[in-house]
């Protein structure tokens, strides 16, 4: 897979915005993705060097319409950390 496929798109919350004083960044990325794919992929494309990536699969919800139940699609987290003096300049101002 190409870097750019394996990370979908940054996730920006309340949490990942407290995380990126700790100079840690999160990111949708492929569930099929492994750390090192990852952490490749990230110093690829944004050009920083990464210290850690933590991953987190999460399960999607069971939601209902009237008597019909569905899932909403099953995603993976990336938590990125950086060596400190890295940033990520796409992030800042947000």
């Amino acid at each position: 897979m190409e870097a750019r496929e394996l990370i979908k798109r940054p996730l920006i919350t309340e949490k990942t915005t407290k995380l990126m004083e700790e100079n840690k960044y999160c990111f949708l990325v492929d569930p099929r993705a492994n750390k090192t794919q990852i952490k490749q992929a990230i110093e690829e494309i944004f050009n920083v060097k990464v210290k850690a990536v933590n991953t987190h699969n999460v399960l999607g919800k069971i939601k209902r319409m009237g008597r019909y139940a569905g899932r909403r699609p099953s995603w993976k987290r990336a938590i990125v950390t950086l060596e400190s003096g890295s940033r990520i300049e796409f992030f800042e101002g947000v």
